[in-house]
């Protein structure tokens, strides 16, 4: 298969920062931490008290942005997934500068998401509203939005796309793989241009599991911190505009960054703990340089999936010490976890939206929280200001998930063969 470089060429984001991607790069920027007490459901009975929950947004504007982009109107059925995914996606189009239509009339627009969770918040209350005295007549649109495709299909009814639709649901991996689902598309000719990436929303069913687990820190989550103590569960949605070159430099488009490899593997070893030695997760690393065409000496930075559980920064440690060798003590890494939580299966396709603004400002943003770095897992992680990386950057995006499922992606400043 013919693996010249996907363009991107708008993104968006819905997070606990804010509604659009600026809220969010201005408090990466400053090592800001979004997860704290929230208030979306009754949590008093868990063993932990905190998300990474994301706020109302004001109509048409998102709270507190500087030059906030237009908020579309959402049909009043959506679910909070739906919500984020439609948000993020109108953002990216926007950012692209991007006519849906006029790309229609080519071989069409497909919409590839990740989720894990859809309108489960929503099916959870229409549960708790038919067992309770409050109301006798629940209305059955709560249930509309219950599937985890629900999303993905969201954006496609509100961009009216004709291309493909197609929803990955393997967990935390699912946001990448989507992405790596939409660059083969394109690279075949199937379609010119793709709205690709994430959403989930907190809901009890999830916050239980995790906490039934005990992988979730009672503090904000500190990622390959010696005394860190799990993960912390976040929402919201992150969008990319991905195209063809040919379609982007067609119309004129500037391309912010490119995506030149994706690839995906399975350790096939346990259902929710990685394999030890990160050997799964080492082969999707070199399938995806691999076919970028870059070696490993040629990565500026690394976007780590960073959870902050004992076990899962362990095993991305080894896979990231048998594809660097000895660089792995030097070359940057951080986690956008430790700053908006994990977003489940909308985590890829954020951190890859991060990732490319790291890119574009040639700078990788801090990863917040004190506490010295494990020895044991001695990355060089960039933490209380932005590393600055060259403009010829080339990153790398990394995501584990339950089940043993890994998905990397290859992203780079400049086009590269």
């Amino acid at each position: 298969m013919n693996s010249h470089p996907v363009a991107i060429t708008g993104y968006g984001a819905v997070t606990a920062h804010g509604w659009c991607s600026a809220d969010l790069w201005r408090q990466l920027y400053r090592g800001q931490v979004g997860i704290s007490d929230f208030d979306l459901f009754d949590h008093s009975q868990h063993r932990t008290h905190l998300a990474a929950q994301v706020g109302a947004a004001q109509v048409g504007a998102a709270q507190g942005s500087a030059a906030p982009p237009t908020l579309p109107r959402i049909d009043r059925r959506a679910s909070r997934s739906d919500r984020f995914a439609i948000a993020a996606a109108a953002e990216a189009v926007e950012h692209a500068g991007l006519q849906i239509a006029e790309a229609d009339d080519a071989t069409g627009v497909g919409v590839f998401f990740g989720s894990s969770t859809g309108g489960m918040f929503e099916a959870e209350s229409f549960y708790r509203r038919h067992l309770g005295e409050e109301c006798r007549r629940v209305p059955l649109r709560r249930l509309s939005a219950h599937q985890n495709n629900s999303p993905g299909d969201a954006v496609a009814r509100h961009f009216q796309t004709s291309g493909p639709l197609e929803t990955v649901s393997t967990a935390c991996a699912a946001g990448s793989m989507a992405i790596g689902n939409a660059v083969r598309a394109i690279r075949r000719g199937e379609i010119d241009v793709a709205l690709v990436g994430g959403a989930d929303g907190l809901c009890q069913l999830t916050y239980a599991g995790f906490n039934s687990l005990r992988a979730v820190d009672a503090n904000p989550c500190r990622p390959f911190r010696v005394d860190r103590g799990g993960l912390s569960l976040g929402e919201g949605a992150g969008v990319l505009v991905l195209e063809s070159r040919e379609h982007a430099l067609g119309r004129g488009a500037r391309p912010t960054s490119w995506l030149i490899g994706a690839a995906a593997s399975c350790d096939a070893h346990h259902m929710t703990a990685p394999k030890k030695d990160g050997s799964g997760a080492a082969a999707a690393i070199r399938r995806a340089l691999d076919e970028g065409g870059v070696a490993a000496a040629d990565v500026s930075f690394v976007n780590a999936h960073g959870t902050g559980t004992p076990h899962n920064d362990a095993a991305e440690w080894n896979a990231l010490s048998s594809v660097f060798g000895d660089r792995v003590a030097s070359l940057p890494v951080t986690s956008t976890k430790g700053s908006v939580g994990h977003l489940l299966g909308a985590a890829g396709a954020l951190e890859a939206v991060v990732t490319v603004m790291c890119l574009e400002r040639s700078e990788v943003h801090p990863t917040p929280g004190g506490g010295e770095v494990d020895p044991n897992t001695a990355v060089d992680l960039v933490r209380n200001e932005p590393r600055p990386i060259g403009d010829n950057g080339i990153a790398l995006s990394i995501n584990l998930a339950f089940g043993g499922a890994n998905a990397a992606l290859v992203l780079s400043r400049r086009e590269t063969a």
